[in-house]
């Protein structure tokens, strides 16, 4: 049951419109920190639910500004890869209770600042090599897997685009197309396997000028505000969040 209450509002709305910043103008790497936090009041799968709309939301508004900019075989390599990685992500979810997807999201978030702390540092480098199928298809393997089951394929994605040495707005534009198919991957799967309801679709409704918001605010942070800056507050986030998550599902 999602409580509509100020609880749910003061958490879900600063939540998606950051989320919305992300996918619109900072790679989405760091998009997942919506669904995340979002499982702060509301259980994993109720979350997913809540989030997919609004992500797709985000997706339509943010395809135009950067429409033909992305790197296309890149694109369509990771699309392919996400076909199977959203098909395990679905016989998954048939498996597993709510807190292994509480420890899952929370792992996902501290590895991910950890991987980014590592490059920041220099203790790890991302080589820029030509373009490979296969890698891309690992990657969009994995991110598929990782955004059927926490929205949260932004991550390994990146870590492949990086690798092509794309501008910031190929790499931007990459990812908008790239998530705009995974996600319309996933809508089936998520309504046969019951994700959707009337309550988180009901939230979706209600947080989806602030979704919106978020993505018109992105696209002008994509040319105005230093990624440092935005990401310096993501990384915090996502540590509090990553390890409230974790809490909660080994207690």
């Amino acid at each position: 049951m999602i409580a509509f209450d100020w609880v749910f509002f003061a958490v879900g709305i600063p939540a998606i419109m950051f989320g919305g910043i992300s996918k619109g103008g900072f790679g989405s790497g760091a998009a997942f920190v919506a669904g995340a936090i979002l499982a702060l009041v509301v259980p994993p799968g109720l979350a997913l639910g809540i989030i997919l709309p609004l992500f797709m939301l985000v997706d339509a508004a943010t395809l135009r500004p950067y429409w033909g900019k992305w790197h296309w075989p890149s694109a369509k390599g990771m699309m392919q890869g996400a076909v199977p990685g959203c098909i395990i992500g679905a016989v998954l979810y048939t498996l597993v209770d709510a807190d292994v997807f509480r420890l899952l999201i929370g792992v996902i978030c501290l590895a991910f600042v950890g991987y980014q702390l590592a490059r920041s540092l220099g203790w790890l480098n991302v080589h820029q090599m030509p373009f490979s199928r296969p890698f891309a298809w690992a990657a969009g393997l994995v991110g598929g897997f990782t955004s059927f089951v926490s929205h949260a394929g932004g991550p390994p994605t990146a870590i492949f685009l990086l690798s092509q040495g794309l501008s910031k707005t190929a790499f931007q534009a990459t990812t908008v197309v790239t998530f705009w198919a995974v996600n319309w991957m996933k809508v089936v799967p998520y309504a046969y396997l019951g994700i959707f309801t009337l309550e988180t679709l009901t939230a979706s409704a209600l947080l989806a000028p602030f979704a919106l918001l978020g993505a018109w605010i992105g696209v002008k942070a994509h040319w105005l505000v230093p990624e440092r800056a935005f990401f310096a507050l993501t990384y915090v986030l996502l540590v509090a969040t990553g390890l409230r998550l974790i809490w909660v599902a080994v207690n």
